[in-house]
């Protein structure tokens, strides 16, 4: 079957929210094994909802609607899908009582157009909304059958876990369980990650994906079968492969993040980590501290700015600094060691680079960023990269590049 999704909602065309809900569902169409073909933004006007609506009614066998099923005059979603299939709106009681029951449980008056969420086109049948007031609608026209979910994500994903994906799963004739696995990657760019993969990229069962982030890859495997055991049959192997190919890349699984990876590694080896930052302005340290439990690991960051911070706070030598220039290896070096005799950490890691726009120089471009590290009774060393991108990204990558610095040692 072919689906398509129609995200509702002028805020969304207009850039004040982001719609997270349609990325959500096509990845999980495309674990179920249907084909996702269209995705479409409409504003809350009438003639274009009516016209988004139609023309994907005749395209597809499955159209999910996010969005426009609130009480306010703009949520218009129930009102075009009753128009366009020429079916009148009539109260649905089960859903008044649940909306009735939703506003004297949280202690609120109801409104008077609250009443509006009952009404569902004539032979449709309501998704219940456990998490909200406003039901869905489940429609079917002909061939077509048509989802209409809250815009909410909260709302969204517990109506789509619980009955649309049931429902669609049904459709298809399909009573498998579904599962997937994520395998993370960091220092391997996606097309060189891809190329070592393809001849698995073309399974339908399990299915192989890459997802590209910024500075990391992903692969998930997807996989569908009677029971959990046969899943897990089906998708160990392909696991098993991937990291035989890609092994020295992997750094994590599933909703694992570089600094969550990371501070399982020190929490596990009793270790402490110390940071000292420059072009990263502190983001190294906040994305450390972003774990709970941190307090165990993270013994001290600093942001030294300035040439005249790193000698003070780090004891960097002011030869270095105006030999070298505080973009360079020696100094990362220095920055490094600097915070872990001072810190008394075990590990400490440290970045000093140009994130740009500006500061660049011939011999030193935007984007290049040098790494120390120095370990408790071990090596002090550097090395650099060289990064692309805005100033926001250069920042990012190089905070991922430096967490991971620490994940290498410690692994």
């Amino acid at each position: 079957m072919n689906a398509e999704l129609i995200a509702v909602g002028t805020e969304i065309l207009l850039g004040d929210i982001v719609d997270t809900n349609s990325s959500e569902i096509s990845q999980q169409l495309a674990a179920m094994g249907v084909n996702v073909y269209y995705h479409s933004t409409v504003g809350d006007n009438p003639l274009r909802m009516a016209a988004v609506l139609s023309a994907a009614m005749v395209r597809s066998e499955i159209v999910i609607v996010t969005g426009g099923l609130g009480p306010t005059e703009d949520d218009m979603t129930r009102e075009i899908l009753a128009a366009v299939t020429g079916r009148p709106l009539v109260q649905h009681d089960g859903a008044l009582q649940h909306i009735t029951e939703y506003f004297r449980s949280v202690g609120r008056e109801m409104t008077s157009n609250n009443r509006k969420q009952a009404l569902i086109p004539q032979g449709a049948e309501i998704i219940p909304n456990p998490r909200g007031t406003a039901p869905g609608i489940h429609l079917t026209f002909g061939r077509t059958h048509v989802f209409c979910v809250p815009g909410v994500p909260t709302e969204m994903r517990t109506m789509w876990a619980e009955s649309v994906v049931p429902t669609i799963l049904e459709l298809e004739g399909q009573e498998a369980i579904i599962r997937s696995r994520t395998l993370r990657f960091y220092g391997i760019g996606e097309s060189t990650l891809e190329e070592r993969v393809s001849d698995l990229l073309h399974s339908d069962n399990p299915t192989l994906a890459p997802y590209a982030g910024l500075g990391e890859v992903r692969l998930r495997i997807t996989a569908r079968a009677a029971t959990i055991e046969e899943v897990s049959s089906l998708i160990q192997p392909i696991e098993d492969e991937l990291k035989a190919r890609l092994g020295e890349f992997l750094y994590g699984y599933d909703d694992a993040s570089l600094e969550s990876t990371v501070a399982q590694l020190l929490t596990d080896s009793n270790r402490t980590v110390a940071v000292a930052e420059s072009c990263t302005g502190g983001l190294v340290s906040h994305r450390l501290t972003n774990i709970a439990g941190s307090s165990t690991y993270f013994r001290q960051g600093w942001v030294t700015y300035s040439n005249e911070a790193k000698m003070r706070e780090l004891g960097v030598p002011e030869a270095l600094l105006e030999e070298l220039g505080a973009v360079s290896g020696p100094v990362a070096a220095a920055m490094a060691q600097g915070a872990l005799a001072r810190s008394g950490a075990d590990v400490a890691v440290a970045t000093t680079g140009i994130a740009g726009p500006g500061g660049a120089t011939a011999t030193k471009p935007v984007g290049l960023v040098y790494f120390g590290f120095a370990v408790r009774d071990g090596e002090v060393s550097s090395f650099s990269r060289q990064f692309r991108g805005h100033r926001e990204d250069i920042k990012w990558r190089s905070a991922s590049e430096a967490i991971n610095t620490v994940r290498r040692l410690l692994s």
